[in-house]
């Protein structure tokens, strides 16, 4: 049977409008409308020409309802200049990462969970809270990507080519999600990580549409990145803009960034943080970051797929079972697993179900 949300979704995914559609096929645009309510269904020509169209297997179209998730549940960096179609897209793409997401955990036990509910500190508080918590201490993360996943939140790659989706994270059931922008340097990237985990644990069952929750996200984020303790203990006394650039990389944080936490911490004075926020625009580092860190992958995903081949199983099987492109695959992962197959510290044992995957620390 024809499923109307599946074509809504890929409507979405694709970004194209029931107008364009109905152009592309040779149809009237009150077809695709009545395709879309359910009045009736599309004839198979018809059904072949929308999945050639919309690039998706007709298969699609007929398989059960989707999770999708909804603008009011997800959280998105830097909405003011983000459009509903890029949004809707991103959203719709997150809707195959849950899909993508439920097959792995019916063939692999990953990590669970462990994210403490916050919503009572303040962000400075919470951010603190969390390095305890997680038995990090004040000492600088490694990796923010290996980090999230080794606490059980999903993380995917942004599968839109544009730089107005920076990020966005969501809640699904009892599942934390996080959609990274790998188009970014890796200092706002991380950045961008910590923000989106700032929402997960202070903003769960809250209204995300408000700059005042943007700017705590903002505040945990740098928190939890540059903890005070260690900001006061390697902070120089008026320090110069390349003196920045060279201690960044002891947070891997952007020049920016690590500006701002200074002036946060009252370290720099408004007069002094003013005038290097001049001369980080002059030098153009606000759009190119200076001595840029090696850009974050996944630690846990090169593991799943080398070992569902060590199965027979390819990306192809996968993409069949979900009934979508290997590209859309390739979009959710293809910023995070560039990196070598060998050592990393997953171990595993098999299971009667499948495998399973235990992500160390």
């Amino acid at each position: 049977m024809f499923n109307t949300s599946r074509l809504s979704v890929a409507l979405k995914r694709r970004g194209i409008s029931n107008a364009d559609l109905a152009n592309r096929i040779g149809v009237d645009v009150r077809n695709i409308s009545a395709y879309k309510n359910g009045d009736y269904a599309p004839q198979d020509e018809t059904l072949s020409k929308i999945a050639r169209a919309l690039n998706f297997p007709v298969s699609w179209f007929s398989c059960a309802d989707m999770h999708e998730p909804s603008p009011e549940t997800a959280s998105f960096r830097s909405q003011a200049r983000m459009s509903a179609n890029n949004r809707d897209a991103a959203l719709a793409a997150g809707a195959i990462a849950f899909e993508l997401n439920n097959w792995l955990e019916g063939y692999f036990d990953l990590p669970t969970p462990n994210l403490p509910d916050l919503r009572e500190e303040n962000p400075e508080v919470a951010a603190l809270t969390l390095r305890q918590h997680w038995g990090l201490g004040e000492r600088p993360i490694k990796n923010m990507v290996h980090l999230l996943e080794s606490k059980g939140v999903r993380v995917f790659s942004m599968a839109e080519d544009t730089a107005e989706v920076d990020a966005f994270c969501l809640w699904k059931e009892t599942t934390p999600f996080i959609f990274l922008n790998t188009m970014k340097s890796s200092e706002r990237s991380r950045f961008d990580a910590a923000h989106e985990l700032g929402h997960l644990v202070l903003h769960r069952h809250v209204s995300l549409n408000s700059k005042k929750i943007e700017k705590e996200a903002n505040s945990f984020a740098s928190a939890f990145l540059m903890p005070q303790g260690s900001i006061l203990g390697n902070a120089p006394v008026l320090p110069s803009l390349d003196m920045l650039v060279k201690l960044k990389s002891h947070w891997i944080v952007s020049v920016a960034a690590l500006a701002y936490r200074l002036h946060q911490l009252s370290l720099l004075s408004d007069w002094h943080y003013r005038t290097l926020c001049i001369e980080i625009g002059q030098r153009g580092y606000r759009t190119a970051e200076p001595n840029e860190s090696p850009r974050e992958m996944s630690l846990i995903f090169p593991k799943l797929f080398k070992s569902l081949r060590q199965d027979g199983i390819t990306k192809s099987d996968i993409a069949h079972q979900l009934h979508v492109n290997v590209e859309e695959l390739d979009k959710l992962v293809f910023g995070l697993i560039l990196v070598s197959l060998e050592g990393g510290a997953i171990s595993g044992n098999r299971k009667p179900s499948g495998h399973y995957l235990r992500l160390v620390e």
